[in-house]
């Protein structure tokens, strides 16, 4: 089926380390949209198997959302990949984004991500922002990555955002995945309004499912971003950590929190933040 037919995106529960609702791929047609890595290819394969992909959209490269692209790309030799400018040498080139994700997982990497290979050059379709890819529209929406970008699948109004719209779970709250190394506040809060501008029918995002309270999601997050600011200001780790994990058991069940933790461990937000402020103070102070 050609992305060009308008039925609903399919969402597949990567599953992963065997939990449900924590990464989520999505199929559209022949195109999906973030595969996610290569320690869940055994439940992304079946359906890529009966689908072949056209084309991987990634949002952007951290390894939950593309780690599985070259690995991809060797079984399916037609498939491209779409991916921002920024982002795109590291997905030809993986050595820098693998030695920054060890410094976050050490030596859990293999068990978490699996193999991370190579994408050829010649097979990557590098974005800016504003393309149209068949019925898919482009926007660079950055903010929680520097080369992130959201896709518009026009047919069906829903807007797939990656991590730029937040992680929320089932009946959870919604939160603002902030690992470093370049969250930027300011410019995610323009993303949030870029998406807007869309007028989507759902968000369709990668920590999980499909939400079609746009308005008051898109509100929600604009909270949070301004909360999780003035925490990793006023807070340490471990009490930053305590506060993001009593917010998630406040809305939802303990097998839902778990999956929160699993998708966004708390301590990655915490330092992404304080990475965050010091670089826009060092900035302010030489102005």
């Amino acid at each position: 089926m050609s992305d060009s037919v308008a039925a609903e995106p399919e969402l597949i529960d990567l599953l992963h380390l065997g939990r449900p609702r924590v990464i989520g791929a999505w199929r559209v047609g022949d195109v999906i949209v973030d595969p996610g890595p290569s320690s869940c290819l055994p439940a992304l394969l079946p359906v890529l198997e009966a689908h072949p992909p056209r084309a991987l959209a990634l949002t952007h490269v951290h390894l939950d959302h593309a780690g599985a692209s070259g690995s991809l790309l060797k079984r399916f030799p037609t498939a491209e990949v779409w991916v921002h400018e920024r982002g795109a040498p590291h997905v030809a080139d993986p050595s820098k984004l693998l030695r920054s994700a060890a410094r976050l997982y050490g030596e859990d990497m293999e068990r978490l991500w699996g193999e991370v290979l190579p994408v050829p050059a010649e097979r990557l379709r590098v974005l800016r922002g504003g393309e149209v890819l068949g019925r898919f529209r482009v926007a660079y929406t950055p903010g929680h990555a520097s080369h992130h970008v959201s896709y518009l699948h026009e047919p069906t109004g829903v807007a797939f955002t990656g991590d730029v719209t937040g992680v929320r779970i089932h009946d959870g709250c919604i939160l603002a995945p902030t690992p470093p190394p370049d969250i930027d506040l300011q410019a995610w809060r323009a993303s949030l309004d870029v998406i807007e501008t869309w007028r989507p029918r759902g968000l369709a995002i990668t920590h999980f499912g499909t939400h079609e309270d746009v308005e008051r999601h898109l509100a929600a997050l604009r909270e949070q971003l301004e909360r999780v600011a003035a925490m990793a200001h006023d807070l340490d780790e471990a009490s930053f950590a305590s506060a993001i994990r009593a917010t998630v058991a406040d809305s939802t069940d303990q097998v839902t929190a778990a999956a929160y933790e699993q998708a966004l461990p708390p301590a990655q937000s915490f330092h992404g933040l304080v990475r965050y402020c010091r670089s826009s103070t060092a900035e302010g102070s030489q102005l």
